[in-house]
């Protein structure tokens, strides 16, 4: 194994250019793809947090009896998916709002009547707290005489999902087609080693050396080429994880999550696939070549 190593570092360092070229394709690959996958697995910390503190509001129309509010609001208690049901009248409505806008008091010195209406608060049970069975349980709302207005944020909830699952396509595009540049990229930087060395390989053939034993360096040297350009992809994204994220904390997410990086065991996972990337280059190249 020492002899098989010593021969693919003396090969990448001989053919310098080749190894750089392969090196910084899978290094590229490693870093789209990574940032993909990593903007994708905080967007599903986002959606996992917004869930938590998921709420359905629903409004009543005007000047509904008290009694009906009660019966209303057992009514709704009993539906599947409702966990906790709060009635908020408009005066405690509009005492929220104007604690909201304590900094422009302004706005709402001048009203002269309410006009925020009865509401209830709706919290739901973890298991319906997806968009479907949210959708589900508001169209029975809805369908409710004393009931005005449902909301639950389903036009930011949709527009949100539509642009995860894009990025999650582009990702995929994209990682597939890095993946493929750098297998070609190392299948053909192999390939030109190989024919830089064809004269020794047929002598190694001649005299018994087996497949294997021609095989065994140029693996290593693709495996070496494959967590070197993993390890620097890595790297890279680190460092631009590390400026983004303490610019985002600062603003936007600061108090409501955490932006996080790869565990471990992804960090170990990417280089396994960076690894196999240089090796399955390196499998093509030589089952072409030693047919």
């Amino acid at each position: 194994m020492i002899i098989y190593s010593k021969r693919a570092i003396k090969d990448i360092l001989d053919h310098r250019f080749l190894s750089v070229t392969t090196i910084v394709t899978i290094a590229l690959s490693v870093l789209i793809a990574g940032a993909f996958a990593l903007f994708l697995m905080n967007a599903n910390d986002i959606m996992n947090s917004w869930k938590k503190g998921i709420r359905v509001m629903v409004y009543l129309k005007p000047d509904i009896p008290q009694i009906k509010i009660g019966e209303l609001k057992r009514r709704i208690k009993g539906m599947s998916g409702v966990r906790k049901v709060q009635f908020i009248s408009k005066n405690e409505a509009l005492q929220r709002l104007k604690s909201q806008m304590k900094r422009q008091p302004s706005l709402l010195e001048n009203l002269k009547e309410n006009p925020l209406p009865d509401a209830f608060e709706i919290r739901l049970a973890e298991s319906f707290q997806n968009r479907d069975s949210v959708e589900m349980l508001a169209k029975r709302l809805n369908s409710l005489v004393q009931v005005e207005d449902v909301e639950y944020g389903q036009i930011w909830l949709g527009r949100f999902m539509s642009i995860i699952n894009l990025f999650r396509l582009t990702g995929y595009a994209m990682g597939g087609l890095f993946f493929l540049a750098a297998v070609f990229i190392v299948a053909n930087t192999i390939r030109l080693v190989l024919y830089s060395r064809r004269e020794e390989v047929e002598i190694m053939r001649l005299v018994g050396a087996t497949d294997g034993f021609i095989k065994a360096p140029f693996y290593i040297e693709g495996l070496i080429q494959g967590v070197l350009g993993g390890i620097i992809g890595l790297t890279v994204l680190f460092v631009i994880f590390i400026l983004v994220s303490l610019n985002v904390e600062q603003g936007l997410t600061a108090g409501l999550f955490t932006i996080r990086f790869f565990s471990p065991g992804a960090f170990c996972g990417i280089l396994v696939c960076s690894m196999f990337v240089g090796w399955l280059g390196c499998y093509l190249s030589l089952k072409q070549f030693l047919r």
